[in-house]
């Protein structure tokens, strides 16, 4: 039962699928190439070639960069935020403003001021994954039970042991909820950055296969897209309750 309930959720899925294919096709002809035989078939086909895994790895390879970025900036600025009550009141304003922002909007600037290439999308994506680690770091902070915190001040611990012992252990859930939270959006982000005029990555992928008119190679790209976020969210997912155990 824990598994034939997603099968059959696909499997619906799927179903809609091939029925809005085949009522837009009987208007549109080309939509025919955008059906689900076609997609998995060119799917099968670019997966026992190599150029599609030259992509995957470029895609994955930014959305590491970025989260790590995120990481390295969101979990300290949680700290900061969860720990000092004055600090948080005069930057919620600021970072509540920049969290609204999204992404995307920024990309005019992000490639005025670092050119094309990588750059420009390791900024966009750190910008889009910084905010739900920084903002779950600092929840996570403050549901420390104070009583954690006199113990290793009655143990003398300074603040280097207590913050590698106590602190982060307390919020490495939190972390970890951030984590999940931030690479859903990354997911989401990355596609449309990699149009950014990069020859690589899944987005680029896209434009390749609408130039070249390949539109089953677009939807099977689609359904790749789809499959490997469900996986990098799984796997966060899979560090969740291994660590909540």
């Amino acid at each position: 039962m824990k598994y034939c309930l997603p099968l059959v959720g696909l499997l619906i899925l799927l179903l809609l699928w091939h029925i809005g294919v085949g009522v837009l096709a009987q208007s549109l002809p080309i939509a025919a190439a955008l059906a689900p035989s076609a997609a998995l078939s060119a799917l099968g086909r670019l997966l026992s070639g190599s150029e599609i895994y030259v992509h995957m790895f470029a895609s994955l390879q930014r959305v590491a960069v970025g989260l790590l970025a995120a990481l390295t900036v969101g979990v300290p600025l949680g700290l900061l935020v969860g720990f000092s009550p004055r600090f948080e009141q005069m930057s919620s304003g600021a970072f509540q403003w920049l969290r609204m922002i999204s992404p995307l909007s920024w990309m005019p600037v992000a490639v005025m001021l670092f050119g094309v290439g990588d750059a420009p999308i390791y900024f966009l994506l750190f910008f889009a994954a910084v905010w739900p680690i920084m903002l779950n770091t600092a929840a996570g902070v403050r549901a420390i039970n104070p009583a954690w915190l006199q113990l290793g001040q009655s143990l003398s611990a300074t603040r280097g042991e207590t913050l590698r012992h106590i602190v982060l252990p307390a919020i490495f859930g939190q972390i970890l909820t951030g984590v999940r939270l931030a690479v859903g959006v990354l997911w989401i982000v990355l596609v449309p950055c990699e149009m950014l005029g990069v020859n690589s990555g899944l987005g680029y992928f896209i434009l390749d296969t609408r130039d070249r008119l390949a539109y089953h190679e677009l939807t099977a790209a689609i359904v790749l897209i789809g499959l490997l976020g469900w996986t990098l969210d799984a796997t966060a997912r899979m560090l969740h309750r291994v660590y909540a155990r």
